[in-house]
């Protein structure tokens, strides 16, 4: 029903939109309307992502693990930050928090079971031993326990260690289900994040120099 300008009301037919016809509207209307302006920056960052989605399907296999792996890091930033206000306090506390995380995604496997699998040496971590496939899967871990922490204001570090645990089963269960390689069995490989990144510094210094040269 639309209003008329006499007061009275009339049905008028629904008419289905496309995506891209939506898109156009939006594009050329008047921005000075909140709905308009919400559905320009909707579509803006449609785009973007979209746009954040092909670079990181044209990246190698070794800038894949590198963008994963840092943004995996500034993440557990803020695993760490929802875990303490969880009530996880000590580094014996964040170990087994962590390890919980560990078992549910790894079939009941902890952190240094998972090393020992890799063969890596006592100074090497596990998270720069893997690859894209099973860094994403531990960054899907890290995101989700930490918006889950926060979400439900859990409270007490057993409550938080049971939180990390099953965000990590059911990731494990998703991968099963969807035909995937679970985490364990995944290759490792042969560089490591340090060794990928000392090559990227390498061959940006190389490009710089070069630059300077022209």
């Amino acid at each position: 029903m639309v209003e008329l300008g006499s007061g009275a009301t009339r049905e008028v037919e629904d008419i289905k939109l496309s995506r891209y016809a939506c898109y156009l509207i939006v594009q050329n209307a008047d921005p000075r309307k909140e709905v308009v302006a919400l559905g320009q920056t909707y579509f803006a960052i449609k785009t973007r992502q979209q746009e954040l989605q092909e670079d990181f399907e044209s990246m190698t296999e070794d800038k894949k693990r590198l963008a994963i792996r840092n943004e995996l890091k500034e993440h557990n930033k803020k695993l760490v930050e929802a875990a303490k206000n969880a009530g996880v306090e000590t580094n014996i506390d964040y170990a087994t928090f962590q390890n919980y995380g560990y078992k549910g995604l790894y079939g009941g496997l902890t952190a240094q079971d998972i090393h020992k699998r890799k063969g890596l040496k006592k100074s090497q971590q596990i998270l720069d031993h893997m690859g894209s496939t099973e860094l994403a899967a531990n960054l899907f871990r890290a995101t989700q326990t930490e918006e889950k922490l926060r979400r439900e204001n859990v409270k007490g570090k057993e409550n938080a260690n049971k939180v990390h645990f099953e965000v990590g089963y059911k990731i494990r269960k998703t991968i099963k289900e969807l035909g995937g390689t679970m985490p364990e069995d995944l290759p490792t490989p042969d560089k490591s994040i340090k060794q990928i990144e000392k090559e990227e510094a390498k061959k940006l210094k190389v490009r710089k120099l070069k630059t300077d040269k022209d």
